[in-house]
């Protein structure tokens, strides 16, 4: 191995006699060096995003949502007393979800309306994202409204304002009458407290308010919606999880936070392999230059061949060495494409040169640069360098001798 390097060094150093194998060889190194920077950057870039969407995901997701297999609600709380006191657990928090009817001063909308209690309010990451106002749905025994920066602006609604919010939610026990609708419905009266804004699709559509009024309102005694539960750590996440499903039995769903935003990681993790993939194939493209140009040296060095052998190298030596060769362009464009982009992603992380156009929650492109897609990065870029140095000595190779010298038995003797 030592001699098949130090002559493919030689050979991938030295002026060849056209100059065509040496520019499809500078191509061939360059393409790779642009390939392996854009897959590092790139990968970088969409970890960055992918990150960030899910931070901010995460700030009104728990860590666990406990719902009932039957129905909308559960029962009560009392299944769950022992469950409070988990060492694991640092937050259990009961919420009333249910869809209702807004409306602020002469303005209407359609909302999910969250209840939640004071547990809620001092432990959810949601109060670092309040705009204007407080994260509180209580003002002494004013009761409040947090609403989304979206929906608020629908509203025309502002934290200042003393203008009452109305929410309205159908009547169970009383028979729609379209000649007197509001008699079909009731109604609790809350005030905007505060401003949140964590992603567009919560921002239009969600607020808070005390459960106790989403209680009245829904006409519940002790039924929720689902249950809240925030964990200190992905080890205890996987162990309660797997004890709550084992201790709840079939009643019960425990869902994870991937699972309550199945589709949507699904889909992240299939853009980010399908851009990988892409990449990839770009990458393969150009690293058939190195065929042609492992094809033209071949043919250029019969003569250091036919010495090679009559010194008694074997074959397999001999296509070692241009095997390396081949191998040795895609090591340089790889090394140095990685270092380039890893620069450049360390530029960007640091400096934030590159801004985001228009209006968003970041100002500048986010990165992360994780290792395990480094390594899967190398490992891709090495491989299909190798394969393009391989492919053409093992087809190529024979020819060359076969022409060069008739009667050989080097092209097929081991």
């Amino acid at each position: 191995m030592k001699v098949a390097f130090f002559i493919a060094w030689r050979y991938l150093l030295a002026k060849k006699s056209r100059q065509v194998i040496n520019v499809i060889s500078a191509i061939s190194a360059i393409g790779i060096i642009l390939g392996t920077m854009a897959l590092v950057v790139v990968m970088s870039v969409y970890n960055g995003f992918d990150n960030l969407v899910k931070g901010m995901y995460n700030t009104f997701d728990p860590d666990l949502i406990i719902k009932s297999v039957e129905g909308k609600t559960i029962p009560g709380l009392h299944v769950f007393e022992e469950l409070k006191k988990d060492s694991r657990i640092t937050a259990f928090c009961p919420v009333i979800e249910e869809t209702v009817f807004l409306q602020y001063r002469n303005r209407h909308s359609v909302a999910t309306m969250k209840g939640v209690d004071s547990v809620f309010i001092a432990t959810s990451p949601l109060k670092e994202h309040i705009t204007s106002g407080s994260f509180n749905v209580y003002f002494g025994q004013v009761e409040e409204a947090v609403v989304g920066r979206s929906l608020a602006n629908d509203l025309g609604m502002n934290v200042a304002f003393v203008d009452p919010l109305w929410v309205y939610y159908p009547r169970k026990d009383v028979v729609f009458s379209p000649l007197n609708p509001m008699a079909s419905l009731k109604r609790e009266k809350l005030f905007p407290g505060g401003i949140f804004a964590v992603e567009q699709r919560y921002d239009a559509s969600h607020l808070l308010v005390p459960l106790q009024t989403a209680r009245r309102l829904l006409d519940y005694s002790e039924q929720v919606s689902y249950i809240e539960i925030r964990v200190d750590g992905k080890k205890a996440l996987k162990s309660l999880k797997k004890d709550l499903e084992n201790e709840l039995g079939t009643s019960y769903r425990v869902l994870t936070r991937y699972q309550q935003n199945e589709t949507l990681y699904r889909m992240m993790t299939t853009e980010k392999v399908i851009i990988f993939v892409l990449l990839g194939f770009i990458l393969v493209i150009i690293s058939s230059n190195i065929l042609n140009s492992l094809s033209m040296l071949i043919l250029e060095k019969k003569e250091d061949i036919a010495l090679l052998a009559s010194m008694g190298a074997r074959p397999g030596l001999i296509r070692k060495i241009f095997i390396m060769e081949g191998w040795l362009i895609s090591i340089w464009g790889w090394a140095l494409g990685m270092i380039l982009g890893l620069l450049l992603c360390w530029i960007q992380e640091r400096f934030g040169l590159i801004s985001l156009p228009g209006s968003f929650v970041v100002t500048d492109y986010p990165v992360d640069t994780q290792w395990t897609d480094m390594i899967l990065v190398s490992v891709v870029v090495l491989g299909i360098g190798f394969l393009a140095a391989y492919i053409p000595v093992r087809s190529v190779f024979s020819k060359a001798i076969s022409l060069a010298y008739p009667g050989s038995s080097l092209g097929v003797s081991r």
